[in-house]
């Protein structure tokens, strides 16, 4: 394994931040989601930081966010979905740790998100075509920054930390 650090990417809905806080707990790492932090810094939901300072201003938080804790040792870190569109924190993301994709369809997708108020990409009348987009631009980055993939659709939280754990010991 490169470092003890293990990174979580993949597109809303894949389960990072719930896989997340298992895997972290059976390796023994302090569980951070990107989302909880910007939250807990900024005193306001990631919904309103959408609002009042757009993507881009969200980014920028995370961005800072990624870069200060990639730096720590023993961590396990669920980022959002767009944290791959940095080259800075595919960069801190790649040399600091183990990057695992949580991939996940967009039907799987629609489904395990489908009563959520919280995600900004899930406040649009046609959530199938915004996530359908936000593939398109993003699959290729996770794809070229993940050490590990797995898929999650029909996976269970159990079965997913297995994957990972079997994968980690292989690197």
């Amino acid at each position: 394994m490169k470092t003890p650090n293990i990174f979580l990417i993949g597109p809303p809905g894949a389960g990072k931040t719930t896989v997340g806080r298992v895997l972290a707990r059976e390796l023994g790492l302090v569980f951070y989601d990107t989302d909880q932090v910007i939250e807990e810094r900024a005193g306001v939901d990631i919904a309103w930081i959408y609002d009042v300072e757009g993507e881009s201003g969200y980014a920028r938080r995370e961005e800072t966010i990624i870069e200060e804790l990639s730096e720590k040792a023993g961590i396990l870190l669920a980022t959002g979905a767009g944290a791959i569109y940095s080259a800075n924190n595919r960069r801190h993301l790649s040399a600091r740790g183990t990057v695992a994709l949580l991939d996940v369809s967009i039907e799987a997708q629609l489904e395990r998100m489908q009563k959520d108020k919280r995600r900004p990409i899930m406040q649009t009348d046609n959530k199938e075509e915004a996530l359908l987009e936000l593939m398109t631009k993003s699959q290729s980055l996770y794809h070229d920054t993940a050490d590990i993939c797995v898929q999650t659709d029909k996976a269970t939280v159990k079965s997913v930390v297995l994957q990972i754990l079997t994968a980690i010991r292989e690197l």
